[in-house]
């Protein structure tokens, strides 16, 4: 079951150089460990030439975790991209942080530094999110109110799914959950006191800092 709490948007992929060796940070949000290790599993094996492919996750709801030094010094790698997520209070991430080493010891302290700053940068370029309880909704509007209505829907905290011109308009729309019944009341209100709206089951909705929604 998907949970509420901080997450990433997107898979991503991002590199940095330190002192000569390549740190290549592969992310992903996933919902279970088996998801984790089949990410995990296809990154080593797109960098299976690498020196280190170190992984670290954490899922439900941070009960599941766990970390791999992959060869290097015991407690420099693994462990220090599972702190940055658990810092981040992240929950259903896996990472990948692959180095090809470049001929220059870091040092322990070194090491921790460059894992941990990697995992950094995949968060940021997968971008960090909160997931809360959101609805979708299924509108009927007779042409002569939809000018009106998406006026309104433009102007709140409302992502439009998908919208179909036919004999009327159909449209299926995203919210967060709390704010469904000022919602429902307030197209009520546009389409005249008619109840246009059907509400799908429950789902969950990805948004900023400021509670505001943001594309998948």
């Amino acid at each position: 079951m998907t949970k509420e709490g901080y997450t990433i948007l997107k898979q991503s992929e991002v590199s940095f150089e330190e002192r000569k060796s390549t740190f290549i940070c592969n992310i992903k949000r996933i919902e279970k460990e088996s998801d984790a290790m089949s990410f995990i599993n296809s990154i080593k094996e797109k960098y299976k030439d690498a020196t280190h492919n170190v992984y670290a996750y954490i899922t439900n709801n941070g009960i599941s975790m766990r970390y791999s030094d992959d060869g290097e010094p015991q407690g420099t790698a693994g462990p220090p991209v599972l702190e940055v997520l658990k810092r981040e209070g992240l929950n259903d991430v896996a990472v990948v942080v692959t180095r090809y080493f470049g001929g220059i010891l870091l040092g322990a302290g070194g090491l921790i530094r460059a894992y941990g700053h990697s995992c950094k940068l995949g968060i940021d370029a997968g971008k960090k999110v909160m997931r809360l309880e959101g609805c979708e909704i299924y509108i009927i509007c007779d042409y002569d109110k939809y000018g009106k209505l998406n006026n309104y829907l433009q102007s709140k905290n409302i992502k439009i799914k998908d919208t179909q011109f036919t004999e009327n308009i159909k449209l299926n729309i995203l919210c967060l959950k709390k704010d469904f019944d000022m919602i429902n009341s307030d197209i009520i209100e546009i389409m005249s006191g008619k109840n246009v709206i059907n509400m799908s089951d429950n789902s969950m909705c990805f948004v900023d800092e400021n509670e505001r929604l943001v594309e998948v």
